[in-house]
């Protein structure tokens, strides 16, 4: 989201849009996205929320080869208003949060290199396409996503920004949803990682806590690792009706006053569907 400077790179316009350039990327990037769509696809049907899978077929992203966003553009605008717009890599709140107001969202142009297929720390074209478009074709979640933007701007006049980044974390990134008494993925940096895939459904370490909005607003966040607690929601529309309902300026004030909690802890009024054993993480405290 945020980047170290409010002054666009060289080439970027003064919104920090750059042009994709789809036409550079070489056969071998190509190849990685191939590579790395086909490994995520064999694994998600069973674990991801549908509305996923439909969105990957509807925006027709099974097609051979990083997406050109402005086709891709083309058929998300018919289906819910949005876009996909390509930047340098991580940009101002501001900035950010402004695009998505509009419904534009903001994506890298760069892919990794083969080295980094099961780890980059900065978003790259995979994540944020693979990771994010798809249920920016469903409707309910499209609109979510411009009403956190709406919120961000109102965020940065309470200087609260840290504390409404957990609720993108939480949700749009690492967020969980309960359909048919299972618990599916749908947080964009689970579904664009083969590991956490399946550790933020099968493991025994992390917590899955039932969602609350002001919970959440007071949970950090790992930003190295595994997440040590996942957050569930019971529907898109739940979601959409929280934030669309909630003052926000009031529970900011709230949080003001009161202890941030831990990535791993647990509240006798948390609606817990799995107690984690956080073993992940204290073995690598150990290690």
């Amino acid at each position: 989201m945020a980047a170290g400077t409010t002054v666009p790179p060289p080439g970027a316009a003064a919104d920090w849009t750059i042009p994709q350039d789809w036409s550079a990327y070489t056969p071998e990037q190509h190849a990685l996205w191939d590579a790395l769509y086909a490994r995520q696809v064999e694994m998600l049907p069973s674990r991801v929320t549908p509305a996923f899978m439909k969105g990957l077929e509807t925006l027709r992203l099974s097609r051979s080869g990083i997406p050109d966003f402005e086709e891709l553009s083309e058929r998300l605008q018919k289906l819910t208003g949005w876009s996909v717009v390509a930047v340098p890599g991580l940009v101002p709140d501001d900035v950010f949060f402004e695009h998505m107001a509009n419904r534009r969202f903001v994506a890298g142009s760069f892919i990794r290199t083969p080295e980094q297929m099961d780890y980059l720390q900065e978003p790259d074209v995979f994540h944020d396409v693979f990771g994010h478009v798809p249920l920016l074709a469903n409707p309910v979640f499209a609109d979510y996503m411009q009403a956190y933007g709406l919120g961000g701007l109102k965020a940065m006049k309470h200087d609260a920004i840290h504390q409404l980044s957990r609720l993108y974390w939480y949700t749009v990134e690492f967020g969980l949803i309960r359909e048919n008494d299972d618990l599916r993925l749908y947080g964009a940096g689970i579904v664009s990682s083969r590991s956490e895939s399946v550790f933020a459904l099968d493991d025994a370490s992390p917590n899955r806590i039932g969602f609350d909005m002001k919970r959440v607003m007071r949970t950090r966040y790992r930003i190295d690792d595994f997440q040590q607690t996942y957050f569930v929601i019971d529907s898109f529309d739940d979601l959409l009706k929280q934030t669309l309902d909630t003052d926000f300026a009031p529970i900011y004030a709230e949080l003001a006053d009161q202890d941030e909690l831990t990535p791993a802890d647990v509240l006798p009024t948390d609606r817990v569907h799995t107690r984690g054993t956080q073993a992940w993480v204290q073995n690598r405290s150990a290690a």
